[in-house]
């Protein structure tokens, strides 16, 4: 039977508290209410050869009619005479739906949010009414960040970290596990000359408005013996702030950059170089540093799909860069120790070289076999060792 049931009903109702339509009508929002909702009935032919089974349909729409009213019309029978049956379901009012639901007391928190935001921050009234199921969510720590914002509006930019924001009850987890939902915030109030919009997203949330962040950090090694920061004889593996690695002057004219920190560590030393610790995606520590543009570039990275998509990203601040032991032939060298990538990349690689470009697409279409991969520490030494003396 597919009749509608007051489930069916319910599951209506439920559909319009999920898209947080309820809890913006709640806010002011658009009006719902009165609302028809879906019934689908017996039809002519049902009603004669079913009868028994729409009169028990009937009284199960009628005894879980509380919160919905049920608007009825008369069908005459030749045999069965004049009955009454449902034509439409109307919810009413909001109540009736909340009451349905089993949701007015979250309602009622909803309001309460309302009550002290139309009280603290009015500018915000939109974000609730377009976000409010995340609000509900929030209800507990939501006076806090309302006090955040006002902390940010009066004093913007403050050149501080966010440990050393002093207000009761605030403290740097709860700003750090809600970046995302105070940079919505922020970004509806704050004037728009106190917001660098050149960062975005979670990690660009304290340098976006004025806050002082722990500084990004570049490790290095000299692979030049005769080159030398450190005044003493050992190995000069360095890690700098960003601001510093971007002002130095080294007398080296390659620089090779990997993502594995064996590799790294055991790099062959080589005159008139260096190596960087790359370390994944994200190559804004080396952004800042003009001078690297001025070197010849060599990225290693791991044969697999992300291995391609980090070198296509780091293409997009140093766009000489050359890949190295990245190549088909490595690739089919090393066969006996090919692993599995569990989420491939998918996506088209812009910055990619024609060789490059081909090996990835043989990569994501499992051309060499199911989801292959050669990670970089795979790779011999001496068959490093030997690319190498050929650059």
């Amino acid at each position: 039977m597919t009749w509608t049931t007051p489930a069916d009903l319910k599951t209506q109702v439920q559909k319009l508290w999920d898209r947080g339509l309820l809890l913006a009508s709640v806010a002011g929002g658009e009006s719902l209410f009165p609302r028809r909702l879906t019934l689908k009935g017996p039809d002519s032919r049902e009603l004669s050869e079913r009868f028994p089974e729409v009169r028990d349909w009937i009284a199960g729409l009628s005894a879980a009619a509380g919160p919905y009213r049920i608007e009825w019309r008369s069908v005459n029978h030749r045999i069965l005479g004049t009955n009454e049956i449902p034509a439409a379901i109307w919810i009413d009012r909001l109540s009736d739906a909340l009451g349905l639901l089993g949701k007015r007391r979250a309602a009622d928190q909803f309001a309460a949010l309302i009550e002290l935001t139309r009280d603290k921050q009015p500018e915000l009234i939109p974000w609730l009414t377009r976000r409010p199921l995340r609000a509900l969510e929030l209800a507990e720590d939501w006076p806090r960040l309302l006090e955040i914002v006002a902390l940010l509006l009066k004093h913007p930019r403050p050149a501080i970290y966010l440990r050393q924001i002093d207000l009761p009850g605030v403290h740097t987890k709860l700003i750090e596990g809600h970046r995302g939902v105070l940079a919505a915030l922020l970004d509806l109030v704050m004037p728009e000359d106190s917001i660098d919009g050149t960062h975005t997203g979670i990690g660009g949330f304290c340098r976006r408005y004025g806050f002082l962040d722990k500084p990004s950090r570049v490790r290095f090694r000299l692979l030049d013996s005769t080159v030398r920061l450190l005044p003493v004889e050992a190995d000069q593996d360095v890690t700098l702030t960003q601001s510093a690695f971007a002002s130095l002057v080294l007398p080296v004219s390659k620089v090779f950059i990997t993502e594995n920190e064996i590799n790294f560590l055991a790099f062959p030393d080589i005159s008139d170089a260096m190596v960087i610790f790359g370390a994944g995606y994200g190559f804004d520590n080396l952004a800042a540093a003009p001078w690297l543009h001025e070197k010849e570039i060599y990225y290693w990275g791991d044969i697999d799909t992300h291995g391609f998509a980090i070198l296509n990203q780091l293409r997009g601040f140093l766009p000489h860069a050359v890949s190295f032991l990245m190549d088909q032939q490595t690739l089919l060298a090393h066969r006996a120790l090919w692993g599995v990538e569990t989420q491939p990349e998918t996506g088209t690689l812009a910055r990619l070289n024609s060789e490059e470009s081909a090996l990835y697409n043989q990569l994501r279409r499992n051309h060499w076999g199911e989801r292959i991969r050669l990670e970089q520490e795979r790779i011999g030494f001496d068959f490093l060792c030997n690319v190498l003396r050929r650059l």
